[in-house]
């Protein structure tokens, strides 16, 4: 049984490119609302489910929410392979770091993962909307993606990279 997002399709939250920006527990700045920091984001679900929701091969869409907890399983997937030969936190920050700064498509461009799951950008602006939305979500993923990939002492944490080498979706990235 595939993990679904709990955030809900709820009035109030702003959508670009048909995927809600939901609020994060954050001190990135981005467009992101701040949600309170005793309560779940969709990155904590993300990292929560990932090792289920890695094993398969289709995900049905209960929620807009989903579209985005797709993106970010996605998003951990080819981090957990940049961390693949990083045998040290200080390896992994710098990797994490250097992930962050590659560019970010948005749907209609190439490079896009899911191009039929998110609408293209009705305009210039709700795509750059869209870009920092995810780069701000990206980098609030792996920041916390390597306080559990990484043992307190600095080590790799095994039970997290074995997940490396899954396929997420049949779907193989760089």
């Amino acid at each position: 049984m595939v993990y679904h997002s709990s955030f809900i399709d709820e009035e109030g939250i702003s959508k670009a490119c048909g995927c809600p920006l939901l609020p994060l527990k954050s001190h990135i700045r981005g467009p992101a609302p701040v949600s309170e920091q005793d309560t779940t984001d969709i990155v904590d679900e993300a990292i929560t489910f990932f090792r289920a929701n890695v094993f398969f091969k289709n995900f049905d869409i209960k929620s807009s929410s989903d579209k985005l907890l797709i993106y970010l399983t996605l998003y951990i997937n080819i981090a957990l392979k940049r961390l693949e030969g990083c045998r040290t936190l200080a390896e992994g920050t710098k990797a994490i770091i250097n992930l962050g700064l590659e560019n970010v498509p948005v749907p209609g461009e190439a490079g896009f993962p899911f191009p039929s799951l998110f609408s293209p950008a009705q305009s210039k602006k709700e795509a750059e909307l869209f870009r920092n939305y995810l780069k701000q979500i990206r980098e609030e993923t792996s920041g916390r993606l390597l306080s559990v990939a990484y043992r307190p002492n600095g080590t790799p944490n095994k039970w997290w990279s074995a997940f490396s080498k899954r396929k997420f979706m049949n779907m193989v990235l760089p």
